[in-house]
């Protein structure tokens, strides 16, 4: 199929299990399991089938043997979506799990979705595809313009760059941003050429980025940043190190540009570290609630994360700075439990909208 990400077709199971190559073997492992747990038929409607089309590097960091196990235990199965053959042809399954990237992928799950409205596919390809695009991956963040008593959550003010890096200075002052500039590729695909960013201190070291991309202006934090990780209706927030402050001196003494391949990454988790409590205190629980909620209906989505700075010397002014589709779940704790429940969760709510057949 030609898909860009290396896809690796085995089942998860927990037991050691190879390929499935056809429907009848995956009844056949449903059936086993069951029975090991005393469910009785209609087996394929009791036990929750989850089938899912990742890449190597996001089934190890996610599909982890504690996940597995609980998984199991709770009825969930995981099994393997293999790209060589039609989708319509494997499962049967309830939920259908992907973080792949490509066209042709995209449109082979439309399909899929349209032939069988029976199954939930986590999350629609077209709402996915918005947060590809950090030119529009924000918008829905301002246009929120939330406000409430718990603080106010905004955007940083961006420039899009498409083409021509000479032409960056002059539009930069047209378009009033102040210095420092983040700036970040305009494609959010989830490769580590994405996640790469640079702070631009002078006008004169602009022309040296490379379009596409997007510029924001640079807001003082406190060095920390807040990793907003949503699943379904579940919220967990954990604190990462950030880029530091820029004063004023230093932003007079420095020039040229400051690159970082990634900035937030588990390695840089400040959960445990001595800080400042005005810096280190999360965002309002009830704020985060209702822009988490906000957000699943403007976006469609419901697997994402929000990285969120706080404005430093301010104790209510937050803002969004990128939002990422199924990020790295496996570096939050409890992510087991949260995402084990959010699946059971949707199955249940499926089987009350029909009857078992």
């Amino acid at each position: 199929m030609g898909l860009q990400e290396e896809i690796v077709p085995y089942v998860n199971g927990g037991g050691g299990g190879g390929p499935y190559n056809d429907k009848e073997e995956v009844e056949d492992t449903v059936m086993d399991v069951s029975a090991a747990l005393g469910i009785g038929f209609p087996l394929q409607r009791k036990h929750v089938i989850v089938g899912y089309a990742l890449t190597s590097k996001k089934i190890k960091s996610f599909l982890q043997p504690k996940l597995e196990g609980l998984a199991r235990n709770k009825g969930i199965l995981f099994v393997a979506i293999d790209q060589s053959r039609p989708l319509s042809d494997q499962g049967p399954f309830d939920i259908v799990l992907h973080k792949l990237t490509g066209k042709e992928w995209r449109q082979i799950l439309e399909d899929y979705r349209k032939t069988h409205p029976e199954v939930t596919v986590l999350d629609p390809p077209d709402a996915i595809q918005h947060l590809h695009n950090r030119q529009s991956m924000l918008q829905c963040v301002a246009d929120m313009n939330l406000s409430t008593s718990y603080g106010k959550v905004d955007v940083p003010r961006q420039l899009v760059i498409k083409k021509d890096a000479s032409s960056i200075p002059d539009a930069v002052t047209k378009a009033g941003l102040t210095l420092p500039l983040v700036a970040k590729p305009l494609v959010a695909d989830g490769s580590a050429k994405s996640h790469e960013l640079s702070l631009a201190y002078d006008q004169y070291s602009l022309r040296k980025l490379e379009p596409p991309l997007v510029l924001q202006e640079f807001i003082n934090h406190g060095g920390v940043l807040f990793k907003v990780y949503i699943v379904g209706e579940a919220i967990k927030v954990v604190r990462r190190f950030s880029l530091p402050d820029v004063c004023k001196r230093e932003l007079a003494n420095n020039a040229g540009v400051c690159r970082f391949p990634r900035v937030s990454c588990a390695a840089a988790s400040a959960d445990e570290a001595d800080l400042d409590p005005v810096i280190a205190e999360l965002p309002p629980r009830p704020l985060l609630e209702k822009l988490g909620k906000e957000l699943r209906r403007r976006l469609g989505l419901r697997l994402f994360n929000l990285d969120i700075i706080r404005e430093h010397g301010t104790g209510d002014q937050f803002y969004v700075i990128d939002i990422n589709y199924f990020p790295g779940y496996g570096k939050v704790p409890e992510y087991e439990h949260i995402f084990t429940d959010f699946l059971l969760g949707l199955a249940q709510s499926k089987y009350k909208k029909r009857p078992y057949q």
